[in-house]
């Protein structure tokens, strides 16, 4: 496993440059430097709180397997379920996985309930009662389908053993016999005006004390389940930078968004924390993100933060005033045109973020500096035409650096990373495309 602690620091662009100038672009960069800094810098921020490590963010197993080994950090914070039963299956050392988001895929939950060790590693996300049943129809399922199983190769084979392991199976899939770990979302988004105004994103239905409390006792009132943990994710403090260019006005909107939230979800989950502890014994209440890590942590209700993004430190994370993370991740894509004497045309580029579609969701031109995308053509499919001072300067075979605007969706377009450490490769890791995985 890749050891952090023994990574130098930061390459910067000219070291990768020269320590990746003989491969073929396009291809993918980590500066192991500048991720060991960032993974140091987000445990100071979040003060001895645990971080969670969000793996939608990296969608990489190397990568997340040497973070994890960094004090401080601790589990994972899945996507999907299907992602949660590949990292958990196998010789794999994940012991704790919380699926981040609730699940409607039968045969993931079936697999996990029919499997001792996955329903050990494994928590699901549930906000509503629709879930609870949701989960039961599966397993009930999946414990008939056992069950059958079971009969029918009784009969056919006359074999007892076989009959054995297979009502083995259709008990381990019985919700009542094998309950699932789950985690309940409330909803961390600031309300106001009876629900009008909504600031935040939009997740669970359960929004207040009233409501979570209702789901607890659903929740610890099902047979087929048991309550271990509380998440809440604010977005909108975490997800947005508070020192964008541009309006100063709209810089104050969000600073004072951002602190009326915080101090208005501070209050309501303490007082959810306090409200279901009679109920279960809670083992962890999730909250934050990169943004919010020293927020987050200074809320005594709160055990654990997750967090991923500050690690790659994508383009989106450039604008927050408390922490400056430093660029880790890269793509190289090569200049196969010069359609004019200005304008220097690279293959592919239009790697572009999730989220409200507008200029701060396409990839940032990072070397040579002062290069930028055309307002007309933007982050093309098959072609990106650069201008600026050093476009006269690029020929055709030459390479541009960019940055993408999320952290782990620039995994989805390679299928290995070329990490660089001292001015040379010092491996290539498969991203989760790499080992043939598509989850979202």
């Amino acid at each position: 496993m890749l050891d952090l602690d023994a990574v130098g620091t930061s390459n910067g662009v000219d070291g990768l440059r020269a320590a990746t100038a003989h491969l073929q672009p396009p291809y993918a960069v980590i500066d192991l430097g500048a991720l060991r800094h960032n993974a140091l810098d987000m445990t100071r921020r979040a003060s001895g709180t645990a971080i969670r490590v969000a793996s939608k963010s990296i969608r990489c197993r190397a990568i997340a397997d040497s973070v994890l080994a960094v004090d401080g950090f601790h589990g994972v914070l899945a996507f999907t379920l299907p992602e949660a039963i590949w990292l958990a299956s196998g010789d794999s050392d994940l012991r704790d996985i919380v699926v981040g988001y609730p699940t409607a895929d039968t045969d993931a939950i079936r697999q996990l309930a029919a499997d001792d060790e996955l329903r050990a590693r494994i928590t699901l996300m549930v906000d509503s009662a629709d879930h609870l049943d949701f989960l039961a129809t599966a397993t009930a399922t999946a414990a008939a389908t056992a069950t059958d199983t079971a009969t029918d190769t009784a009969a056919d084979t006359a074999a007892d053993t076989a009959a054995d392991t297979a009502a083995d199976t259709a008990t381990a899939a019985s919700a009542g016999a094998a309950p699932l770990r789950v985690c309940l979302d409330l909803d961390a988004s600031l309300r106001a005006a009876g629900g009008r105004i909504h600031l935040g994103t939009r997740r669970s239905p359960t929004h207040s004390l009233d409501q979570a409390i209702e789901l607890a006792q659903a929740i610890v009132a099902h047979p087929g389940v048991t309550l271990v943990g509380l998440m809440s994710y604010e977005g909108q403090i975490a997800g947005i930078g508070d020192n964008q260019p541009g309006s100063g006005f709209k810089r104050a909107q969000i600073r004072a968004m951002q602190r009326i939230s915080a101090a208005e979800l501070s209050r309501r989950r303490a007082e959810v924390v306090a409200a279901i502890g009679p109920l279960a014994d809670l083992e962890f209440v999730n909250g934050g993100g990169t943004g919010s890590l020293e927020r987050t942590s200074a809320e005594t209700a709160v055990t654990e933060i997750a967090a991923g993004s500050g690690l790659f430190a994508p383009a989106l994370f450039d604008n927050y005033r408390t922490f400056h993370p430093l660029p880790a991740a890269y793509f190289v894509l090569p200049v196969v045109r010069r359609p004019s004497p200005g304008i220097a045309t690279v293959l592919g580029g239009g790697w572009v973020a999730s989220g409200p579609a507008g200029l701060d969701r396409l990839p940032t031109p990072t070397w040579p500096r002062g290069l930028k995308l055309s307002a007309l053509e933007g982050a093309g499919e098959v072609q990106t035409p650069l201008s600026g001072a050093p476009a006269a300067q690029l020929q055709v075979g030459d390479r541009v650096w960019f940055r993408h605007a999320k952290a782990g969706e620039l995994c989805e377009r390679v299928n290995e990373l070329h990490l660089v450490d001292g001015g040379e490769i010092v491996a290539t890791v498969p991203t989760y495309r790499g080992e043939g995985k598509a989850f979202a």
